[in-house]
């Protein structure tokens, strides 16, 4: 029977058997780890460009946990050997590896991913070592060699070949708020680790310390959710621009990514000192109610997504 996958692979030109496997089993990773952005891929995304998205999503997943946990010194060495096998998928153009086939043919037919790719990896050093940042420089420095790159290895992928400076600017505004709200969201989880995501300049500022939230304070840290906060709506209303940059069919995924993210910061306004105690959840009808807006918005431009 054909599935709607399987139209999308069809529509994408990947017709070789051993690609179509390689290409599912990266999908089956992303609907796991990510199930609600596949489906936002899945509804406003037109079918061609899905299994491309689909296989940069896996691979920065892939790239992330293989260098996320253990001792520093396993995880270089993780990341190291990992540049090594991807480098070499890369150069030959093909791989074995189901993950970098899948990668590799991508490439083919989206050049501009080679280069996020390799940017991509280059900074893998800086997100295993990280475990605070002194100042905002030092935080800038993270979003520049880890964050930026990550996100652009499928926004490269929704604009055009060579993207405008106002779009990669724009990206950066995009991925810089969702950073921030990243590390305020699992901030209980880095504590854990040993580690926080919120400058100490920031934490100064409201006469915090790391080894304060360790101890779950109630004072001081209202003021700092606020100020973090601030930022990252600033970043994400700065980011709306980008939705002039891409190609009209990706908008309304563009759209879905900022209002998905605007809600995620209001769960996490809401639950205040509780973002010590664990992450939170934006609310599903929200949510639900921006995927269905936004795919109907996409009908209306006269194709049907995901089909």
């Amino acid at each position: 029977m054909t599935t709607r996958w399987s139209r999308a692979l069809d529509r994408a030109g990947i017709s070789d058997p051993a690609l179509r496997r390689a290409y599912s089993g990266q999908r089956q990773l992303v609907a796991r780890f990510a199930r609600a952005e596949y489906t936002a891929v899945r509804l406003l995304l037109p079918p061609p460009l899905i299994p491309h998205v689909v296989a940069a999503t896996a691979f920065m997943h892939h790239t992330d946990t293989l260098i996320d946990q253990g001792p520093m010194k396993e995880r270089l060495e993780a990341a190291d050997s990992w540049r090594r096998q991807v480098t070499t998928a890369l150069d030959r153009g093909s791989s074995e590896h189901p993950l970098l086939g899948a990668l590799a043919h991508t490439i083919s037919r989206h050049p501009q991913l080679h280069g996020y790719v390799r940017q991509f990896l280059s900074g893998a050093d800086v997100e295993v070592e990280w475990e605070s940042f002194s100042g905002e420089a030092d935080f800038q420095h993270y979003v520049t060699a880890y964050s930026l790159p990550a996100f652009m290895l499928v926004a490269c992928l929704l604009a055009p070949a060579t993207p405008s400076r106002e779009y990669v600017t724009g990206c950066r505004a995009f991925i810089e708020a969702g950073q921030r709200l990243d590390f305020l969201d699992d901030i209980a989880e880095d504590l854990e680790q040993g580690r926080t995501g919120i400058t100490h300049e920031a934490l100064g500022r409201h006469g915090l310390t790391p080894q304060d939230l360790r101890h779950r304070p109630a004072q001081g840290f209202e003021g700092l959710l606020h100020e973090q906060a601030v930022l990252v709506r600033a970043g994400l209303e700065e980011s709306r621009g980008i939705e002039q940059h891409v190609h009209n069919s990706s908008r309304p995924m563009v759209r879905a990514l900022i209002d998905l993210q605007t809600l995620r910061l209001g769960a996490v306004k809401k639950a205040g000192t509780a973002l010590l105690n664990g992450s939170t959840r934006p609310p599903l009808a929200d949510a639900l109610r921006v995927l269905g807006r936004e795919y109907r918005a996409a009908r209306r431009q006269g194709r049907t997504p995901g089909r």
